[in-house]
């Protein structure tokens, strides 16, 4: 009946979109209704990987790669939804993959002409993102369906415990629920998935090949931002509105001990870099965009990060990191980009995105939760003025890091167990 009552509603937004769809022609609604795909049909029974946007698209990387070589014979195909994943998948997995799609709407009508086209033989779905009509066909197809990397945030689980019977609905058609924590893992439970469907195998991002920086490639980005050897860089990173105010503030008031220090400051959304700049001169800081410093280099007190891709090799210039979202209730980003460097990681109160994550690089010594400007300011003092105790956390992020891995292999066996005829 959840079904039935689904479609209907889907139905009748498909039907609304029609004269949209006619008047603007084809282009990212085109893709979103599922009227066009890329030439070239993938082989039938390839494994389907689905991330949402960015952040999923990079815990796939590492999952993309190992499929590859454990089943060379298999195509593999990638589809994101937003256009900002997008951005990433295609320069960071389409060369891997068979074919890389825009994922549809779940209306009935879209989602059979994707399984139509990628013709899967199992279905593996990164993170979120879980569509009911999606799911629901697949096993209809007999379609073996897999949840990996699962989480489940506390905003997530009060919304899933308000009507629990349609969650469970919702999560019934997939065969396996694969998640990143205990803590996770317990969330689905209560609302009553069935154990034998969850599983907690840890969280594949730390399985990523996590290159270190080497000296030349240093030098290189000190000289292609304009900065100069020695200088000291504080990069906070994944900013949301109502941070960089705070942060801005905490560099103007370091600035008056550590005068060489940098901030290099990269929004979630790029298209803020204008508003942050604005912020920073009336605070009375010198302010640039790297789009406006690849055309004119200029001297700057902070740099906004206003480009897609380069903020994870950026993190390994920082001798101290800070990871937004979590100044504000967003929930908090990735920590495992700036650990992975040996940088100390600096983060606010609100990580209910990355529980388990921050309360173990904060357990290991890596990592040090602030509730405010103030406390964030004592930190960075601290940890600027005391070399010794930041070499020593910045080694203690990296060894988290290195510790943690191997949740990759432990998804690599269920997928074999289920990709038959892999």
């Amino acid at each position: 009946m959840f079904m039935f009552f689904y479609n209907f509603f889907w139905t009748l937004i498909l039907i609304f979109s029609i004269p949209f769809v006619a008047l603007l022609g084809k282009g990212r609604i085109s893709e979103r209704l599922a009227l066009g795909f890329p030439e070239g049909f993938p082989g039938e029974g390839n494994i389907w990987i689905h991330a949402l946007s960015v952040g999923e698209v990079v815990s796939a990387i590492p999952l993309v790669k190992a499929l590859r070589t454990k089943f060379p014979g298999k195509d593999i195909v990638f589809s994101v939804t937003t256009s900002k994943g997008m951005a990433i998948a295609r320069d960071e997995v389409e060369s891997k993959v068979k074919a890389l799609v825009t994922m549809p709407v779940d209306a009935w009508w879209c989602v059979r002409r994707i399984v139509n086209y990628l013709k899967p033989s199992i279905f593996v779905l990164v993170e979120t993102d879980i569509w009911p009509g999606l799911i629901y066909h697949l096993s209809k197809r007999g379609i073996r369906t897999i949840l990996v990397n699962g989480r489940v945030s506390p905003r997530t689980f009060r919304s899933y415990r308000v009507l629990p019977f349609l969650t469970r609905g919702m999560f019934q058609p997939l065969e396996l629920c694969l998640m990143q924590s205990e803590l996770d893992s317990k969330r689905l439970l209560k609302i009553g998935i069935g154990p034998g469907k969850v599983k907690t195998i840890g969280n594949i991002k730390f399985d990523r090949n996590w290159k270190p920086m080497g000296e030349t490639e240093r030098k290189d980005w000190m000289s292609l931002l304009g900065i100069e050897p020695g200088t000291p860089i504080w990069v906070a990173g994944s900013t949301h509105p109502g941070e960089e105010r705070a942060l801005l503030e905490v560099f103007r008031r370091l600035r008056t001990s550590f005068p060489g220090l940098r901030l290099i400051l990269a929004p979630r959304d790029i298209e803020r870099s204008g508003e942050i700049r604005s912020i920073s001169q009336e605070m009375g800081l010198e302010a640039v965009s790297r789009a406006t410093l690849l055309r004119n280099k200029t001297s700057y007190e902070v740099l906004i990060l206003d480009t897609l891709g380069e903020l994870e090799r950026i993190y390994g210039l920082s001798i101290v990191s800070f990871v937004g979202g979590s100044l504000v209730p967003v929930g908090g980003h990735n920590l495992l980009e700036p650990a992975s460097f040996g940088c100390p990681v600096l983060f606010g109160p609100y990580t209910h995105n990355f529980v388990s994550m921050s309360e173990s690089l904060t357990e290991a010594g890596g990592g040090w939760r602030v509730e405010d400007g103030e406390e964030l300011f004592d930190r960075m003092k601290m940890l600027l003025s005391d070399p010794e105790k930041r070499d020593n956390m910045g080694r203690l992020a990296r060894e988290f890091v290195e510790r943690n891995r191997g949740a990759l292999d432990r998804v690599l066996s269920f997928i074999a167990d289920r990709a038959c005829g892999c």
